[in-house]
């Protein structure tokens, strides 16, 4: 395993700022590895300071994150980088605050990378209407030290996320570039199932369940558009861009289609009872009733407003968390996902995917179910 130089002049900088390293080896990182993922050399003061130090707790105030494997999942260093780095072209993340803040490096500032200024970003100042960025104009040592003269405490920990790390993060697969066929029909505007399939491939075996349909419209007392039928059968149950989750139609757990449809019909009701300006809708099966059939990780539900008997007419509308119900979508099912994956459409529980310098397609991806293993 290959390690960082070390760099005795970071690392006493670093000590006399906040002290010698905590008992105990900090986590190894192979630094050939990761910086053939980021496809970036890292700076050598940070890569000594991590080499010595790992992940640690700044004045409790900041997080200085390392690649390390988290056997519970508290934190994951690819994930975080890449969705970090997303908030704009050519920084790097390699912190976080308790008010949830970033520290990056600008990556365009220099080839250099011992050269890279530290940004930092507050989405509080954003909600304020203000500039979210800070530029401190200095490297990562440089940049801490204005940090400690400005109050940060000089105390240090190894980061509690880090307490049951299992060893050296390994870097994950590089995901597949979309290719040109796919890029087309993301781009062609087309609003059908067939676009949705060029676009995204389904996987080659979909899983929706241990039953079937007969079963599921049993369950719920009535059959389904014919348009979420079709959906279900090419992609299963699955999570579109880590946001929108369409459970098993067949399934016969908790949180499947037709359990939870009916638990969240009856907790609803309960709800509306107490709080009915917050709840407005009736619920199936109710006349007229809101039937879910996908959720978002905020808990924000995705359904039908089953008006008469037919279900191809029902039209959709989304229950948010966090706002009022407002009127139903216009568009087909397949049509609005589409929009949504390509940033046409803003509503309250489903957020733009994307930042404005990004390309919709390169953001997409759908994790499907799988049958449990025999």
């Amino acid at each position: 395993m290959s390690t960082a130089p070390r760099d005795g002049a970071a690392v006493a900088a670093f000590a006399g700022l906040f002290g010698p390293p905590p008992e105990g080896p900090a986590i190894p990182v192979d630094w050939a590895a990761v910086e053939e993922w980021t496809g970036l050399r890292l700076p050598a003061d940070y890569k000594a300071i991590a080499t010595a130090y790992g992940p640690l707790d700044l004045g409790e105030r900041l997080w200085i994150q390392t690649p390390y494997a988290d056997a519970h999942g508290l934190f994951d260093y690819g994930r975080f980088v890449q969705e970090y780095r997303r908030v704009a072209p050519g920084v790097l993340p390699f912190g976080e605050t308790r008010t949830s803040g970033t520290l990056f490096w600008d990556t365009t500032a220099s080839d250099d990378p011992d050269a890279w200024p530290v940004l930092l970003h507050d989405p509080h100042e954003k909600d304020r209407g203000r500039d979210p960025w800070r530029r401190t104009g200095r490297t990562l040592l440089p940049a801490l030290a204005l940090l400690v003269d400005e109050g940060l405490p000089r105390t240090l920990a190894r980061s509690a996320r880090a307490e049951d790390a299992t060893g050296p993060w390994v870097p994950p697969p590089r995901r597949p570039e979309p290719t040109a066929g796919q890029r087309a029909a993301f781009a062609s505007g087309g609003t059908g199932l067939d676009t949705l399939l060029a676009a995204v491939p389904p996987p080659p075996e979909p899983y929706l369940g241990p039953r079937d349909w007969e079963w599921t419209y049993d369950q719920l007392g009535t059959e389904l558009p014919g348009e979420y039928v079709r959906l279900m059968e090419a992609y299963g149950g699955g999570v579109w861009c880590d946001w929108l989750r369409f459970p098993l139609p067949w399934g016969t757990g908790r949180n499947d289609f037709a359990p939870w449809a009916e638990w969240y019909a009856g907790n609803y009701r309960s709800l509306r009872a107490d709080y009915p300006e917050f709840h407005p809708l009736a619920v199936w099966p109710e006349p007229r009733g809101f039937l879910p059939f996908a959720s978002t990780i905020d808990g924000d539900q995705l359904g039908w407003l089953a008006e008469g008997d037919d279900p191809e007419t029902w039209p959709l509308i989304i229950d948010p968390r966090h706002a009022r119900v407002v009127r139903p979508l216009t568009g087909t099912l397949t049509g609005t996902l589409l929009a949504w994956l390509r940033g046409e459409l803003a509503v309250e529980g489903l957020p733009a995917l994307v930042y404005p310098h990004e390309d919709p397609v390169e953001q997409i991806t759908y994790k499907p179910r799988t049958a449990p293993r025999a």
